[in-house]
């Protein structure tokens, strides 16, 4: 017999109350009265959201066709758990590591960076870098998420797809990308929050141009906590809508689904 609802309740508040804390917190301390950006704060939105939308596009372009692979592949050989080793191990790195070994990969010590220097490229502290950096933040979360909803599609359907006749990629462009879209909607929302809040990766790798979380941490240093919650609200509204819809979307969904 399940629990009952208060009992379930109770067990619930502890989780809850600290999900909610720092948000609640966070209503109440922002100086309202003094709610201005500071100098530079405007910039490192531009940078966030206009190199993170073009780093979500090659996320999704880069990742669809592994997580697809990964979903569909029959198989349990060697190379695919070496596939599946490479999409955890960036997931499994703390992001200041992350970072340290991209710069010790690509830095200008390196052999990739030493090739590139001597062409008049270099990949750190520039736009390059700084998307690199962003693609790296987002892309494993990105691909185990899509991986997901692909293996939720199922097989029967791909099977009467073959039946009649459809070619691979019209079994995935019309059965597989729709029934997986909600799935798929919260790969790409998982994606831009991880790719616009990516602090480590981008503050070892790509400190300039400075995005918003760069800029909160200099902030912080330079000027104290208030001077930071304007730009910490901006940065909650560039990131929240799209995970907001993406679960709003899939409740419409399941809801709809309930009622069939």
């Amino acid at each position: 017999m399940p629990p009952r609802l208060p009992l379930l309740a109770l067990l619930a508040m502890p989780a809850l109350l600290l999900l909610a804390l720092p948000f609640a917190t966070l209503l109440g301390i922002t100086p309202w009265d003094n709610f201005s950006l500071s100098y530079g704060d405007g910039g490192s939105v531009l940078v966030s959201v206009g190199y993170g939308l073009v780093s979500l596009l090659l996320i999704v372009l880069t990742g669809l066709p592994v997580a697809w692979w990964l979903a569909s592949s029959a198989r349990e050989g060697s190379l695919r758990r070496l596939v599946e080793l490479l999409v955890l191990l960036p997931l499994m790195t703390p992001p200041l590591a992350m970072g340290i070994l991209l710069i010790s990969a690509l830095g200008p010590y390196s052999l990739p960076g030493q090739w590139l220097s001597s062409v008049g490229l270099t990949l750190v502290n520039n736009p390059g870098a700084f998307i690199l950096a962003q693609i790296y933040g987002g892309l494993p979360y990105f691909i185990v998420t899509a991986r997901s909803a692909f293996a939720a599609v199922p097989r029967s359907l791909l099977e009467a797809g073959q039946t009649l006749g459809a070619r691979p990629l019209q079994r995935f462009r019309y059965l597989v990308l729709p029934l997986s879209a909600s799935g798929l909607a919260s790969a790409v929302a998982l994606a831009w929050v991880r790719a616009v809040g990516e602090f480590g990766i981008v503050m070892i790798f790509a400190y300039f141009p400075q995005g918003m979380p760069v800029k909160l941490y200099t902030n912080l240093q330079n000027d104290g906590v208030d001077a930071v919650y304007t730009l910490v609200w901006i940065l909650l509204l560039v990131t929240l809508p799209v995970p907001l819809f993406c679960f709003m979307h899939a409740r419409k969904r399941e809801r709809a689904a309930l009622l069939k």
